[in-house]
């Protein structure tokens, strides 16, 4: 028997052909974008899983409270890491720190043969020894137990031994990083899985960092450091919400009562952390839980949309079957057999599409794994067991959706009115269940459309929105040196260059990644207040280099040291005054300092972060010891030989170091490199529910033609033209796509409003953005309906009369 519903199907398949190309096309794509959209999904929650107890460990954050929420600081001031193993003795060797670099320079050997690696993305980092009794390595050479233990020691991963090495044994075998200190390497790691918030591959012994770099105060509670964050493995018999309050009496025993009236420090699950886009991590790669819902919905939007498309297409076929259906009933056919047969032809075809869609999304995920920034090789789906279970449960949950209702109106069929032709258009039940199908898919298509019109106008708005400082034409890069003598040399040089017209030494630029967070004391105060503050150290050159706007008195004189401080107009409106000059000639203490320096100048707000959070009081001053950043604003002519020539200064002041540069606004339109690569896969996914949408509506298309062929003759016999046919297609259909705006509009706001939510800055849902939606929707209909109904029009009247 199902030997005979097989060939039965095949035969039915092959003699419309037409019609089964288009439900395997549409089918296809929805499948392989459901296929693709799962194996995204499993990467993006796989992060950090690997780890035994990662459900028990915590980063914890710094959060400090003033007039209006700041937000969450991922660094966290070092003295803390000391006071929480003395006071939680049961989590002594359960806290650790991590303290990564920006970007450092590795060196291997001496003299001629001496080889450079530049290393970024927080490749290299300081680490604790404790990190490794919270997260699971494993250990190629060496031990957790004792490589770290010692100053002036490393753990590579595999691949980066590899490097720095080749095939040599490199246990043993000495580093140098910055040119500033050696490394000796104990231990060797496997390489960290790609889902990680963790890349370190050059993991230094933390005993090192005291001789190490900046932002370093050991006994500083107010200065904090991104890069520097702290995480903790709660014992099984503590809660989150437990420690968070043991936490409270923490902060109070070394803050100041203002402080810690305002200040506290909370846990986040280091599961959380790849979906926190307000705060940063060492990959700088997040994706917000409200995205990846996004996804499941637009996957599942797609596959009902090809499942209707499918019952249309089925649809229209119904009434050329009606006399086989008429002859099974007859020769003794039960409708249960007649259901059989019908689901037969429907698993055929989801069969035939389900390898298809293995085909498609095989070939095209390299390259969705590169808008997305995933990786994916040796990735075969095929072989992945939740791949395959995922597509079976797919494969049959699709079978039931796209056959359950064509196989009902079939064999549903009077065999007498079948035999003798005289089956009509469905009852009127059908056809408002038909036209519920097409409200559907153009409601999907729509709520697709519409939210992807918002995403493009808030990445515009993004490009276009004045950061308070220009961005274009600037180069940044690292300098290795802070050494007064080498940098008035490397300005002299480089100030000779036609092409330059300022330049600056800074610690950061103005909106960087890395960010340097203190306290303050406002005159007289005993206490610092409760309000973190961005500091910015950098030479004189650094409001005319970025375009900073100074509003009020002026810029802080040169100096090696703080001196001066000019403030920006969050910082004036945190103290209290309205106008910006008032602020000028009041004291302030910096951080850890307890020197009273004077605001000299005020600048107009400029974004230090990116625009996930909004702008929060920053001081400018003179601090040479800090000064990591380079930043050269070019003449607008200024061409590849300009930037050739300043490596060349460059490199002659700095001989051991690689010359690297970056554009600023590449820089800048790199923080949201995750949601631009996703608005150009939805975009992708906007098209294919769109084209899948419209083969639903050819095939209900051709079934009004088909089941109205006699009356279509009888219209052109009493001389109706052939646009008066097209409309009497069209207008019914328009009716339907301006309802499923209607429904469309409201879902779609509230969802895209979710997602603005990441942001501070937020584009205006304007009404244009529906009505251009709705425009694109009728043409795209019109469109669609014109082939079968002008091919309804033309149709000799004589024929379409004798068709019946």
């Amino acid at each position: 028997m199902i030997r005979n519903y097989l060939i039965t199907s095949f035969r039915n398949l092959r003699r419309n052909w037409n019609f089964t190309l288009i439900n395997i096309t549409g089918l296809t794509l929805g499948l392989a974008c459901c296929l693709l959209i799962f194996f995204t999904i499993r990467y993006e929650l796989s992060f950090d899983r690997h780890h035994k107890h990662v459900d028990r460990i915590y980063r914890i954050l710094k959060h400090t409270k003033g007039e209006v929420d700041k937000g969450y600081n991922t660094g966290m001031p070092l003295p803390a890491l000391a006071a929480l193993r003395n006071d939680f003795p049961e989590i002594r060797n359960q806290v650790s720190c991590t303290y990564a670099l920006r970007g450092a320079l590795v060196t291997i050997g001496e003299g001629p043969n001496r080889k450079k690696y530049p290393e970024d993305n927080n490749a290299v980092s300081f680490i604790d020894p404790e990190y490794f009794k919270l997260f699971d390595y494993k250990w190629l050479k060496g031990s957790a137990a004792t490589s770290l233990n010692n100053p002036g020691t490393v753990v590579l991963s595999e691949n980066q031994a590899k490097k720095y090495f080749g095939n040599a044994d490199p246990m043993g075998k000495t580093i140098r990083v910055e040119n500033h200190k050696n490394f000796i390497v104990t231990g060797i790691i496997q390489d960290p899985p790609a889902t990680t918030n963790f890349p370190f591959t050059t993991m230094l012994s933390f005993a090192s960092l005291k001789d190490y770099g900046s932002f370093t105060n050991w006994d500083d509670w107010q200065s904090t450091y991104g890069g520097g964050q702290m995480y903790m493995m709660l014992p099984e018999n503590v809660s989150e919400e437990k420690m968070e309050q043991q936490l409270v009496s923490f902060v109070k025993k070394y803050r100041e009562p203002k402080d810690a009236a305002t200040e506290e420090f909370i846990l986040q699950p280091v599961n959380d952390i790849h979906f926190d886009t307000k705060t940063s991590n060492y990959t700088g790669r997040t994706i917000s839980k409200g995205m990846i819902w996004a996804m499941v919905l637009v996957g599942l939007f797609i596959l009902i949309t090809a499942c209707v498309n499918f019952i249309n297409l089925a649809t229209a076929q119904a009434l050329r079957r009606a006399r086989e259906v008429g002859v099974r009933k007859v020769l003794g056919s039960t409708k249960g057999q007649l259901l059989r047969q019908y689901f037969s032809e429907t698993a055929v075809i989801t069969f035939l599409s389900v390898i298809l869609a293995l085909i498609v999304a095989q070939v095209v995920l390299p390259s969705v794994a590169n808008i997305l920034n995933i990786k994916a090789e040796g990735v075969v789906f095929v072989t992945d067991a939740s791949v395959m279970t995922f597509l079976v449960v797919l494969t049959i949950i699709t079978t039931i959706l796209a056959g359950f209702y064509p196989a009902m109106v079939v064999s549903g069929y009077q065999p007498i009115l079948a035999l003798k032709g005289k089956m009509r258009t469905v009852g009127s039940g059908q056809a408002n269940l038909r036209s519920g199908l097409i409200v559907l898919q153009f409601t999907i298509s729509q709520i697709v459309l519409v939210g992807t019109l918002i995403a493009y106008s808030q990445m515009k708005y993004f490009r276009t929105l004045d950061l308070g400082f220009q961005k274009d034409e600037i180069i940044s890069m690292q300098i290795p040196s802070q050494d007064p003598g080498v940098l008035e040399g490397l300005y002299a040089k480089l100030a000779n260059e036609p092409g330059i017209k300022s330049m600056s030494f800074s610690a950061f630029t103005p909106m960087s990644r890395s960010n340097w967070q203190t306290g303050f004391k406002y005159e007289n105060d005993a206490e610092f207040l409760d309000y973190e503050i961005v500091m910015r150290p950098a030479d004189t050159a650094y409001v005319k280099t970025y375009g900073l706007k100074l509003i009020a008195g002026r810029m802080y004189l040169p100096a090696d040291t703080m001196r001066e401080f000019v403030v920006n107009e969050a910082f004036v409106k945190k103290l209290g005054f309205k106008n910006p000059a008032d602020a000028i000639g009041k004291r302030l203490t910096i951080g850890g300092s307890e020197h009273k320096l004077p605001i000299v100048g005020v600048v107009k707000n400029f974004n230090t972060y990116s625009l996930h959070r909004e702008i929060i009081p920053c001081v400018l001053t003179s601090d040479r010891g800090n000064y990591r950043t380079l930043g050269i604003k070019l003449s607008e002519n200024a061409d590849v030989k300009q930037i050739e020539r300043i490596e060349k200064v460059w490199s002659a002041t700095f001989p051991d170091y690689l010359f690297s540069y970056t554009f600023l606004d590449e820089t800048l339109n790199s923080f949201y490199e995750k949601e631009s690569k996703l608005f150009d896969l939805f975009k992708i996914l906007t098209g294919i529910a769109i084209f899948i949408g419209c083969l639903g509506l050819y095939g209900v298309v051709a079934f009004m033609a088909e089941s109205r062929t006699k009356e279509m003759g009888i219209r052109k016999a009493i001389g109706a033209s052939a646009f008066n046919i097209f409309s009497l297609f069209s207008v019914d259909f328009i009716k339907l796509v301006l309802i499923a705006l209607v429904i469309a509009s409201p879902i779609a706001w509230y969802v895209m409003k979710g997602w603005l939510e990441d942001f501070t800055y937020q584009v205006e849902i304007s009404a244009w953005l529906y009505v251009v939606a709705g425009i694109g929707a009728v043409i795209i209909a019109l469109v669609t309906i014109s082939f079968q109904s002008i091919k309804a029009a033309l149709v000799n009247p004589v024929t379409s009369l004798r068709s019946e």
